[in-house]
């Protein structure tokens, strides 16, 4: 199937996000950890009068609105929740994200240096020391262990704490409790000569659970918004007319109805209207459009088009939020939010887990306390049950895997940004790709052995003086030709170069103008035409790729703001049959939510602005590393070699990603169907069940290695 979109003039507009007269309000919010948090505080914003339309960005760890309320009323509303925010500055995001990276690592490496110091005096009473002897390692350990515990276990104390104190409960609930009630019951048996202390375990506990923390956040923290990419490409400075003469102001000082002056090779600063001659723009950046567009007088022209002719007037006819590039910008951001919605498997496990394992202890400590009335029989029981089904192996299952899996695809060229993009791409059933810059190269192939050697170089004379694409490709593949002596060169904008050569009239541009049967390029001698044929690269391992797709199963579509003929020949030379061409940004979004309106999971590949909503709209987006940094950083996973022979292995690592996850998931309940009705019974000692829980872990990070064996 085919399906060609109607050229446009300007781009449809994209209603404002803003309702009413209300104000847009950011808010950063440090403290959102997964995608339950997005329900919580969408929930919670909109039940207050005078807000509307709270969206969370969990990437970003922002929270979007309009409303007139004072900034002080929302932050309240958010704290009520048990999470601090503050207005957000753009600085924010990066500085804290590293500022909670050094924390993490930092605490790690306490955590892990502790154990091991802990666990060398544990050896020594386990090797019969008694007594006072052992009391004295006892109290050194405890000296090393609880300044420690107390210092590495912050991010699931204050997790814990704040949850509590708003009446929740979450996974770092039983975590916090198994800690300081192995390390609390450890002290006190010190002090009173106890056989039995536990630091190691707590500090086991603590090491391990950061471990996925710390795995967890890394992958995390490479996801960057495009947004922020969108707003660089606009013009800072604008050359607006007053009077006879043009002065330099700041873009954002426009005014619509401003007339203002676009010097050749810059970007146009606002959306408007051509005033005083054709034009030559490239708006493959915007458009997808690979080649350079003539636009006359009165047509309308975007914020961010490159003029590749003379200098132009243009009348502005939107400015600021209204301009083309703004609105792609806050599709972006809309779209963004939408997927930030995914739920892992790791959310979706630890929904159920912390009431069921705060029970379980609290039934036991129950059960033993009436049975035998000994209370610190039955708190030391409690906690090895606490230990015992502590959520290590659950908090490693899906990090451990998902890390060893990025580590793989990076070797082999392939950056994955977002912590759940392998879990979402493998239940894809729909394969989306750009046309320009992904599946074809932008560098051109021309076939010049129509041309002798002195045509060659007349070609190359005309080529090297223009800053159109075509012209510089051109002057690209014969650098090594010395150019002939040609004079008089002139261009026309959208036709092509003309000059003399040995008072002949030479010409190089489209066939049409220079009387040619076709539409091609072609060297033009007095009154002999000579095609010169072009055509643009595939790239490098495409036809495999979707050879390997379709073995899959998968439905392939190409989305192209390409001409249809273009389009069409591509589709037909991959054998794809359903494809969409001269299709703008906002309909390329369309076209992604409708697939998605069906219920199919849709992956997007592309590589520029157009294509920059639509990678965020996907449930899993792709970019070449050619990519556009908007682009790269809409995207979930970069592919950073020009080839895409390693594309099929990029779906096969995903569903073995899910797999493995899954079965890590399985090993960590069979351990605890194993090992938990031993601790109720009172069979396994606080250590023993640290010993067991970081068995369970090591097994799960050696499951997770297998991924190393797929190809």
């Amino acid at each position: 199937m085919s399906v060609s979109w109607a050229p446009r003039e300007s781009a449809p507009h994209v209603p404002n996000l803003e309702h009413g007269s209300s104000k847009v309000v950011l808010l950063s919010v440090p403290g959102m950890k997964c995608a339950a948090c997005i329900g919580k505080i969408e929930e919670r914003l909109s039940q207050i009068k005078g807000v509307n339309d709270p969206r969370v960005n969990l990437t970003l760890k922002r929270v979007s609105l309009s409303s007139d309320l004072p900034v002080e009323h929302l932050i309240k509303a958010l704290q009520s929740l048990g999470y601090e925010a503050h207005p957000f500055e753009p600085s924010d995001p990066k500085i804290n994200d590293d500022a909670i990276s050094k924390k993490l690592i930092l605490r790690l490496a306490v955590a892990g240096f502790a154990m091991m110091n802990v666990m060398l005096l544990s050896v020594a009473i386990w090797s019969g020391a008694s007594d006072s002897t052992r009391d004295m390692f006892h109290l050194i350990s405890a000296f090393i262990a609880l300044p420690a515990t107390i210092f590495a276990g912050q991010p699931f104390f204050h997790s814990a704490w704040t949850n509590l104190s708003k009446g929740r409960l979450n996974m770092d609930v039983p975590i916090s409790l198994a800690i300081l009630l192995a390390s609390g019951m450890s002290f006190f048996e010190s002090l009173n000569s106890g056989i039995h202390a536990y630091f190691d375990a707590g500090l086991a506990l603590t090491f391990f659970l950061l471990i996925g923390r710390v795995l967890e956040h890394q992958t995390r923290s490479v996801a960057r918004s495009a947004v922020a990419d969108l707003a660089a490409l606009e013009v800072q400075t604008a050359r607006r007319q007053s009077g006879t003469n043009f002065v330099d102001v700041k873009a954002a000082a426009l005014c619509v109805g401003d007339i203002v002056q676009v010097p050749n090779g810059m970007r146009v600063p606002v959306d408007g209207k051509i005033l005083d001659r054709a034009t030559l723009t490239d708006r493959a950046f915007i458009t997808g459009e690979s080649d350079p567009v003539v636009s006359q007088p009165a047509d309308i022209l975007h914020a961010g088009e490159v003029n590749l002719g003379a200098p132009f007037l243009l009348e502005a006819t939107a400015v600021g939020e209204e301009t083309n590039l703004r609105q792609i910008a806050a599709l972006v951001e809309t779209a963004e939010h939408t997927r930030n919605r995914y739920t892992t498997i790791a959310d979706k496990a630890a929904k159920l887990y912390a009431p069921i394992v705060h029970l379980l202890a609290l039934v036991t400590f129950i059960g033993w306390i009436s049975a035998t009335g000994d209370l610190r029989q039955a708190l030391n029981i409690a906690i090895a049950v606490l230990i015992i089904t502590c959520p290590c192996a659950l908090g490693l299952a899906v990090p451990a895997v998902a890390t060893a899996a990025v580590s793989k695809l990076f070797s082999k060229g392939v950056l994955i940004k977002s912590g759940t993009a392998l879990e979402r791409l493998s239940e894809v059933d729909t394969v989306v790709f750009d046309k320009t810059g992904t599946l074809t190269l932008p560098v051109r192939n021309f076939d010049l052995g129509a041309l002798n050697k002195d045509e060659i170089s007349v070609v190359k004379a005309l080529a090297q003086v223009s800053s159109h694409p075509v012209s510089k490709a051109l002057a690209e593949q014969l650098k090594d030709v010395l150019p002939s002596t040609v004079s008089s060169i002139i261009e026309i904008p959208g036709k092509g170069l003309a000059g003399m050569w040995f008072e002949q009239d030479v010409a190089l541009g489209r066939g049409q103008w220079l009387g040619a049967p076709r539409d091609n390029l072609t060297l033009k001698i007095k009154d002999i035409c000579k095609p010169i044929k072009s055509k643009e690269d595939l790239r490098e391992g495409a036809v495999h790729t979707i050879a390997f797709l379709k073995r899959s199963g998968l439905d392939i579509a190409i989305l192209s703001g390409d001409a249809q003929e273009k389009t069409a020949t591509l589709a037909k030379t991959l054998e794809i049959s359903n494809f969409y061409a001269e299709v703008t940004p906002v309909q390329k979004l369309q076209i992604i939510r409708s697939y998605q309106s069906k219920r199919r999971k849709v992956v997007m590949l592309g590589d520029g602005i157009n294509d920059t909503a639509a990678l965020a709209a996907a449930d899993v987006s792709l970019a070449p590393g050619t990519a556009l940094d908007a682009a790269r950083n809409a995207a979930d996973v970069v592919l950073l070699r020009r080839s895409f022979d390693d594309l099929p292995m990029l779906f096969r690592i995903a569903k073995a990603t899910v797999k493995l996850s899954k079965q890590n998931f399985v090993i960590a309940s069979f351990y605890n169907a194993l090992a938990v009705p031993l601790a109720v019974a009172g069979f396994a000692t606080p250590l023993l069940a640290a010993l067991a829980m970081s068995a369970s872990s090591i097994t799960v990070l050696l499951n997770a290695l297998r991924i190393n064996l797929v190809r």
